[in-house]
Parts: structure tokens; sequence; C-alpha cells
């Protein structure tokens, strides 16, 4: 199954820009092929660029929570970067939490972060 969100692997992580707002299908589809590249890739850790996605809805936001949650129940350190202002309101409005998710304000420092932390 091919995504139309780009994963790219660098190392042992792999590497995801979202790059336009997300539609409840992409998400979905993303999700699926995100834990499937994991299990492909054996990454050790994953790193979800928001930089692009100025706005989220309830149910993209509910599906990147699963996302982290079910990356994280296969071993793998999960970093969000570059989380817009509009974006972190909806996800607290909305009761996403996202506790012990490491967070960055761009990708070379999200990349930092799992390589100090997985010790890469």
């Amino acid at each position: 199954m091919n995504s139309r969100i780009p994963i790219l692997k660098l190392y042992d992580y792999l590497l995801i820009s979202i790059q336009w707002e997300l539609d409840d299908e992409t998400a979905i589809q993303f999700q699926e092929v995100l834990l499937q590249r994991i299990h492909e890739t054996s990454a050790s850790g994953v790193v979800i660029d928001l930089t692009s996605v100025d706005m989220i809805d309830s149910f993209i936001a509910k599906v990147l929570g699963d996302v982290i949650s079910m990356s994280k129940l296969m071993g793998v350190k999960v970093v969000l970067t570059g989380i817009q202002p509009a974006v972190a309101i909806t996800l607290v409005e909305l009761g996403i939490h996202l506790q012990d998710v490491e967070t960055a304000l761009d990708l070379e420092k999200g990349l930092e972060i799992l390589q100090k932390d997985l010790g890469d």
C-alpha cells in the first residue's frame, strides 16, 4: 500500500513530513502505512513533522494520538516537530493527551532528541 505521505528512512529512524491538511481517509491510510513501515524496518524512532499543518480537526487529532500510542506499543520513540499554535490549542481543547511525547521546534531538533535518547 502506498501512502500519499512520504515516509523516509534515515538510519534507524523514520521521518515523516506532513505537507498538507489531512483528510480522514489519508489519516487512516497514514496510520496503517506507518505501522507497517515500523514493522518492516525495525525502526527505533519516528519523527512526525507537522510544520505545514495549520489546522487539525477532532478526528485527525485522535488518529494522530492513536498513531503515537500504537508506535510506542511497537517499541518506537515518537517525536513531534513543528506544531503550529492553532494545532497545539486544538489538541489541548480536544483533550488529546500526548504524555511522554517529546516535541521539538523543527525536524533537525527532533532528530537530535532521538539520537540523544536512543544513543545512536
